[in-house]
């Protein structure tokens, strides 16, 4: 019993670290109490006693998936969650595993570090790939505590690893009446966050001079498919835009796919939003499909300034059971499978000019992967854009999560990050995670605001697989490799 309530207890505080409670002082404490319960089982007991708490955990921070998918499949809804709870646990369950073999094998002073490291790996794995889900990663909830530094130079998966680090060692030190090791990690962790926080390059950023707006028309997901909404969403958003022309934008952001039509089929609104970009001198971002031969695409469409279109931009990872169908042609027999979508799989990192800056787009589910924007910043883009359609989420804590990501992904990058969601959060995003303009959910709104050119950072260069691969390493070294300077030892002893 003891055992069963840790392992929920901890997992209900780490969800608590997320928004909307966002009690992000509750991460360590959560995983304080995961690993202070795993580092006393076997790794079998261990393994089930992590797949419990992941499960909790996920089915908590992937409710608002129920409401995504409620008005498609009524009450079946509520199931979801939980399938997907069920299996995104297993990373905690592998993590729990991996913590209680890292305390049976590796040096006591420093097992919670490998199980810190253990932790993080196994995030990363189940947030990268074609059916990666890469949201509810610990870092995320510490996009405005100071841990948030670390981002800038070991990413996302740096933060939690520190966050686990911290938790591992406390439950260590709770366990074994023993703080040295404790104290001493803390120290270095104190005098490392000193460092990155006095060399940290968006500290000493440009003033911003490059003048943007992102668009929020506030069309209820409920409405966008119906009759007459896709001339809604033209008026509002050509509306909203021309209100604009004041402030004299360099670039002016529309959601992803508020234009619900294949619009490189419509030559007149292509015609009209070209002119958009033409009189209000700016590059016009804005959501739409694009049809070729092969399919659907979701699409980004690039008018620059002179009236033209500039290029297309086409989504890259797409939401799986959502947007694609992995497997449809062994799976089709399933119900409700019709209302997935089809959409094909854009291929190019592509980055456009603006008058001041080049951006690289990111359309919703994309901005959740740190490779992806890793990928078009090496591509020379100096801004971020991205566009989503958050009006999926409703008012759950899901838009509130995935602007939150959006604050890591310019805290990772060093760049600015323009966000335009289609009921909210819009905004503006400073390379320090900061936002400098925001829009309030559920409401039509134009965000207006300055970006500059990106200081940069550490993390940028190197990218998010370089620090998965170098904890992995850290763990089997600390793990497999103190039993064999063991064994080397006892063999030289009986020499």
């Amino acid at each position: 019993m003891l055992e069963f309530g840790i392992a929920v207890s901890s997992a209900v505080a780490l969800a608590l670290a997320f928004p909307k409670a966002g009690q992000a002082w509750l991460a360590p404490v959560g995983a304080a109490g995961l690993f202070w319960l795993w580092q006393r089982l076997s790794w079998k007991r261990a393994f089930f006693a992590g797949w419990l708490s992941g499960t909790v955990f996920f089915a908590v921070t992937f409710w608002w998936i129920s409401f995504t998918i409620g008005s498609f499949i009524g009450g079946f809804a509520v199931a979801v969650p939980v399938i997907v709870a069920l299996t995104e646990g297993l990373a905690f369950a592998l993590a729990a595993a991996s913590s209680a073999v890292a305390a049976r094998f590796a040096p006591p002073a420093l097992a919670p570090l490998a199980a810190a490291a253990a932790f993080t790996v196994f995030e990363w794995l189940r947030s990268i790939g074609p059916l990666g889900v890469p949201f509810e990663q610990l870092g995320y909830t510490q996009a405005d505590t100071p841990l948030r530094v670390f981002a800038a130079y070991a990413g996302t998966y740096g933060v939690t690893f520190v966050i686990c680090a911290i938790g591992a060692y406390a439950a260590s030190a709770i366990a074994r009446r023993r703080y040295r090791s404790a104290a001493v990690v803390f120290g270095a962790i104190a005098l490392a966050w000193a460092f990155c926080w006095a060399a940290w390059p968006a500290r000493a950023a440009a003033p911003p001079t490059m003048r943007v707006a992102a668009v929020q028309g506030n069309i209820a997901q409920s409405l966008k498919m119906k009759p007459g909404a896709l001339q809604l969403a033209i008026q509002r958003y050509t509306a909203l835009t021309r209100t604009v022309a004041p402030f004299h934008p360099q670039l002016v952001v529309w959601p992803e796919t508020v234009i619900v039509t294949a619009l490189d089929y419509d030559p007149a609104l292509m015609a009209r939003f070209a002119g958009i970009a033409r009189r209000l001198r700016t590059t016009l971002v804005v959501g739409s499909w694009d049809y070729r031969a092969n399919g659907y695409y979701n699409a980004l469409y690039v008018f620059g300034p002179l009236g033209r279109l500039v290029g297309i931009y086409d989504k890259r990872q797409l939401v799986p059971f959502a947007e694609s169908f992995p497997g449809k042609a062994w799976l089709h027999w399933l119900p409700e499978t019709s209302f997935i979508s089809n959409f094909q799989s854009g291929t190019a990192d592509s980055v456009y000019p603006t008058a001041a800056l080049s951006f690289a787009p990111l359309i919703c589910w994309e901005s959740a992967f740190a490779d992806l924007a890793h990928s078009q910043l090496r591509n020379g883009a100096q801004l971020l854009v991205v566009a989503t359609d958050d009006a999926w989420f409703g008012t759950t804590s899901g838009p509130y999560q995935h602007a939150q990501i959006a604050q890591l992904r310019a805290i990772e990058s060093g760049t600015w990050v323009v966000r335009a969601a289609a009921t909210g959060i819009s905004g503006i995003i400073a390379p320090d995670g900061r936002w400098t303009a925001r829009s309030q959910l559920d409401h039509r709104a134009v965000v207006l605001g300055m970006v500059g050119r990106p200081p940069g950072s550490f993390f940028a260069r190197i990218g998010p697989r370089p620090v998965a691969l170098t904890l992995l390493a850290l763990y089997l070294v600390l793990v497999l490799g103190t039993p064999f300077v063991r064994r080397r030892r006892s063999v030289n002893r009986e020499d």
